[in-house]
């Protein structure tokens, strides 16, 4: 039997839209349908459940947590605080124990534990990072953008956009504690957003929203401490002529790893990267407009064959071929129409 996908975009709800809008997917024509929304006040960024089961997503009061019905229509479980100012991101560890939220506003990492029915249960740790940027008006305090645990999940890191730089945890899988152990510190003015790894596990690549570039480590566990090298910097922009009106935004791998995106506000294009699997560095293949404002997210299609990019500013969905043999994106098919989307996650029906 062919897999079935299901796709949820989030989008904030000052306008037209409700919440979280679920669409039907077509693998093959890389296209999605809208079929209904959910009710949920200002979704921002959203994270699936390792198990497929469970859909987590920020909102105004923190965080709500939604089960995965055979139809892929999304039931309610519960919603919980995360003791802070609303969360810009998330990730979910693969045992899907504890959900890790990154707080922009207020400059707090936080530690949810999830409960046996996928539920949000009660914060087991927090952290609001210090210090000073030298940018007055984006880097000036802590931002923290983006939290995730290492592959080996020993560790946790909390990339902070307003101090340039990411700072390391030990992590406890059993308490869900951390405990400071390494910074990595980023160029002055780079603001470094979001770091995603390889899927074997031995590359971090860290996105750097006002410099405009990829940073690429590698990454190991010594036993005591771990160990990131700065292996290679390359631009996200395939020119210098919207350099100081641009910012790096979403980053994904294809699904074989094989190769990198990132998209770019500003200059509202996305870039496609080969990946080198033995040393870790990317290969620019192109930079191509998305055909909208402000792509503040894109996903690959599972099939890694098709991109739909979320263009906040143009409230719309823009959907592209990608052709891997000549590095490019081939826009085809309508936008599909929703007021400032903010992320988007294919996930399998099972």
């Amino acid at each position: 039997m062919d897999k079935k996908y299901i796709a949820y975009v989030s989008a904030y709800t000052h306008g037209k839209s409700k919440g979280i809008m679920i669409c039907d997917v077509d693998i093959e024509q890389g296209h999605f349908t809208p079929r209904s929304e959910v009710v949920i006040h200002n979704p921002s960024y959203m994270a699936k459940s390792h198990s497929g089961k469970y859909l987590y997503s920020i909102c105004d009061e923190g965080l709500v947590a939604y089960r995965i019905l055979e139809n892929g229509n999304l039931g309610f479980i519960n919603q919980g605080s995360i003791n802070g100012m609303r969360a810009c991101y998330l990730t979910v560890d693969s045992k899907d124990r504890y959900i890790f939220c990154a707080g922009y506003h207020d400059g707090k990492a936080t530690i949810v534990r999830i409960r046996e029915d996928g539920g949000i249960g009660e914060v087991t740790d927090e952290v609001f990072h210090k210090g000073l940027g030298s940018v007055a008006e984006r880097n000036f305090r802590p931002h923290v953008s983006c939290v995730l645990l290492t592959p080996d999940e020993k560790y946790m890191i909390a990339c902070n956009l307003g101090t340039d730089q990411a700072e390391v945890y030990r992590f406890n899988s059993v308490t869900g504690k951390i405990r400071p152990v390494d910074v990595i510190r980023c160029e002055l003015e780079s603001a470094p957003r979001t770091m995603v790894f390889s899927p074997d596990g031995k590359f971090a690549y860290l996105s750097h929203e006002l410099k405009n570039y990829v940073a690429i480590y590698s990454y190991r566990d010594n036993g005591r401490l771990p160990e990131f090298e700065l292996i290679d910097r390359i631009s996200t922009l395939g020119h210098d002529s919207y350099k100081k009106n641009s910012a790096a935004v979403a980053i994904k791998f294809s699904p074989d790893g094989k190769n990198l995106f990132v998209s770019n506000a500003g200059d509202d294009s996305v870039a496609i990267y080969d990946r080198d699997e033995e040393t870790g560095k990317l290969t620019m293949r192109s930079v191509l407009p998305i055909s909208g404002d402000y792509p503040k997210d894109i996903a690959i299609f599972p099939d890694g064959k098709h991109l739909v990019s979320m263009n906040h500013e143009t409230n719309e969905m823009t959907f592209f071929r990608i052709n891997y043999e000549k590095g490019i994106l081939v826009m085809h098919g309508k936008p599909e129409a929703i007021e400032t989307p903010n992320c988007c996650i294919i996930a399998e029906i099972k």
